[in-house]
């Protein structure tokens, strides 16, 4: 039989999203999302899974292009 509107309404009353989970890091006190790893410091359950870089790539890219040309500058 077919449902009527209101029933069908009732029933994706508990459909509606969620706000994320958020653990605090002991150490850090930065938030992450719960049973994922904390990007800042690379721990996971308190254990370090992976390594972290403190500069990205573009960053560096950017630090040594102006560092050169302060070496042209200065030999100008």
């Amino acid at each position: 039989m077919r449902h009527t509107k209101g029933h069908t309404g009732n029933r994706r009353a508990h459909h509606g999203l969620k706000e994320p989970r958020l653990t605090r890091d002991t150490e850090t006190n930065s938030y992450h999302l719960r049973h994922r790893v904390d990007m800042k410091t690379g721990m996971y359950r308190g254990r370090k899974v992976f390594e972290t870089v403190d500069a990205s790539p573009a960053e560096e890219n950017k630090e040594s292009s102006t560092e050169g040309e302060k070496d042209t500058k200065k030999s100008s």
